[in-house]
């Protein structure tokens, strides 16, 4: 399963289509020729007129997270199947520019005085422990301008991959 770079881009540009303001998308990743096989009415709806190479991986949104619940304990609780092969996470934060700092929700960033920037990131993980991702600034809203790679969001691959029950040290954690 090589395709977390396909899968992640192709959900940026569908979150790109849908706009800005979106609530956090919680996404399985699940090998197409799998999905094809248990449902094969499915192709119609995926465009997919030849079969499915054993790679692709098609995204599959679950049940919104609750925003009452943080994320770090809302992942905590997901423990994936065995038939998926990975997971995908769409979200929006405010971060303050030229940090890697991020604001807490409801936080006012005019109180802090702090210049802040929207940004979007999809981040994706697969079982063999490869993740890429992607992230966009509003200020920025190009697909041309998508920043993408496999370390960009280490923090969020890494809490992503522990619901894959992936051995994971999460960044600033000690085992």
């Amino acid at each position: 399963m090589s395709n977390i770079r396909e899968a992640v881009m192709d959900l940026e540009r569908h979150a790109a289509e849908q706009g800005w303001d979106r609530p956090l998308g919680l996404y399985a990743l699940v090998p197409t020729s799998e999905l094809l096989a248990a449902e094969p009415a499915l192709a119609g709806l995926l465009g997919i007129d030849s079969p499915a190479s054993p790679d692709e991986l098609t995204p599959v949104e679950q049940e919104a997270l609750s925003p009452d619940v943080p994320l770090e304990e809302a992942l905590g609780r997901i423990l994936w199947p065995e038939g998926v092969a990975g997971c995908a996470l769409v979200m929006e934060r405010l971060v303050v520019k030229g940090s890697d700092e991020t604001l807490a929700a409801g936080e006012d960033p005019t109180a802090s005085g702090k210049e802040t920037e929207e940004i979007r990131m999809v981040a994706g993980v697969l079982r063999d422990g490869s993740r890429h991702c992607a992230m966009r600034m509003r200020s920025h809203d190009s697909e041309t301008e998508v920043l993408n790679g496999p370390d960009l969001i280490p923090a969020l691959t890494s809490a992503l991959a522990l619901t894959l029950d992936l051995e994971e040290e999460l960044p600033g954690k000690e085992s």
